[in-house]
């Protein structure tokens, strides 16, 4: 018999559960969970109020890797394979999938919001998207399996930012936050080839992305705005940097971060939202205007992304290892509480059956 654990109210703690798996319908898998990334987004429904789409009671968990164990109609061929789940599913029919925009895809399932999610033993997703992997590739680089449940968001929604941004070489990008998704976005506009500044306020964070593609860290408690942008400025005129055109990745989904990476505009940036919050801000959006800027959201990524992506990781080019730490599933409750308390350095992993 399947395990999940499902959230019934904010209330209260999840509750694990027996389930018999959904038969897969045509175009339909069945996926045996090797591991489930922790969240933010996850915490926010838990923890926030924000409304899965699914009324609850309802698994959560997007990031997910696995082993395709049953198929449906037309999904034969994925039957044993290693894969990793979008986090975001477009349906693929629409006029705005038919126009390579999948992302905005009103009939996109996002597993824990739109379906059951992931902090499963198995879960019943459309074959649609999903990416394979090369176990032997990720052995090579000292992965396993449940590792790369982390780039069905933590890693791909950054590296999507990256690509509408059209980060490469040459670029200065400036990271703020650097914990979670922050920390890959670092690594993958430095496997770009720009020259990446990091802010947090963590300074283990810091030090982490020090080490993995970082050539500038900074700790916001020590400037005040104007003082770090004026750290920017000087480090890019030391290193003949342009000193406009920045790209701003905001990663920390606070509205002080949020605050922080605006003031940052400068002439011709680019300002990417990525991080999510539920908290208001006051910005003055005439400085888009003044400065010829740009403000890009981002949603998700389109799985036709996900092979660049993972490709990075298998070719070395991005780390997993130091960002990431495997739990038993069974001990999430304790792990989403402290993952909400900041206690976590790392991305925390949910594995079933550890």
């Amino acid at each position: 018999m399947a395990r999940r654990w499902v959230m019934t109210s904010g209330d209260e703690p999840l509750k694990l559960e027996q389930f018999s798996p959904a038969a897969p319908a045509s175009g339909e898998v069945v996926v045996e969970i090797a591991g489930c990334g922790v969240c933010h987004t996850d915490l926010g429904y838990y923890y926030d109020g924000v409304r899965t789409n699914q009324p609850l009671p309802l698994t959560l968990g997007h990031e997910i890797s696995g082993i395709v164990t049953q198929t449906g109609e037309g999904t034969e061929s994925w039957m044993g394979q290693t894969v990793i789940i979008p986090a975001v599913m477009p349906c693929g029919e629409c006029d705005a999938c038919a126009r390579g925009k999948g992302t905005i895809c009103r009939d996109q399932k996002m597993p824990g919001n739109d379906i059951e999610g992931g902090f499963a033993s198995h879960i019943t997703v459309p074959a649609l998207g999903l990416c394979p992997v090369d176990v032997d590739r990720l052995a090579a680089v000292g992965l396993k399996l449940a590792d790369v449940s982390v780039v069905a968001d933590a890693l791909t929604t950054p590296y999507q930012a990256a690509v509408q941004a059209g980060i490469g070489p040459g670029d200065l990008v400036i990271v703020n936050g650097v914990g979670g998704v922050g920390g890959y976005a670092v690594q993958v506009a430095a496997a770009m080839g720009a020259t990446v500044v990091a802010i947090d306020v963590v300074a283990a964070k810091l030090e982490a992305v020090a080490e993995n593609g970082a050539s500038l860290t900074l700790n916001a408690r020590d400037y005040d705005g104007r003082a770090l942008k004026g750290a920017i400025i000087a480090f890019a005129k030391e290193n003949d940097l342009r000193t406009s055109e920045w790209i701003i990745m905001e990663c920390s989904g606070t509205a002080v971060g949020q605050k922080a990476a605006f003031g940052l505009l400068n002439h011709g940036a680019t300002m990417c939202v990525v991080g999510f919050t539920m908290d208001k801000l006051e910005v003055r959006l005439s400085n888009l205007m003044a400065f010829h800027a740009r403000l890009l959201g981002n949603w998700g990524c389109p799985p036709e992304l996900y092979p660049g992506a993972l490709e990075l990781v298998l070719s070395g080019k991005i780390k997993l290892a130091p960002f990431v730490e495997q739990h038993p599933l069974d001990d999430i409750n304790t792990v989403f509480q402290a993952v909400h308390d900041g206690k976590f350095v790392r991305r925390a992993i949910m594995v079933p059956g550890s």
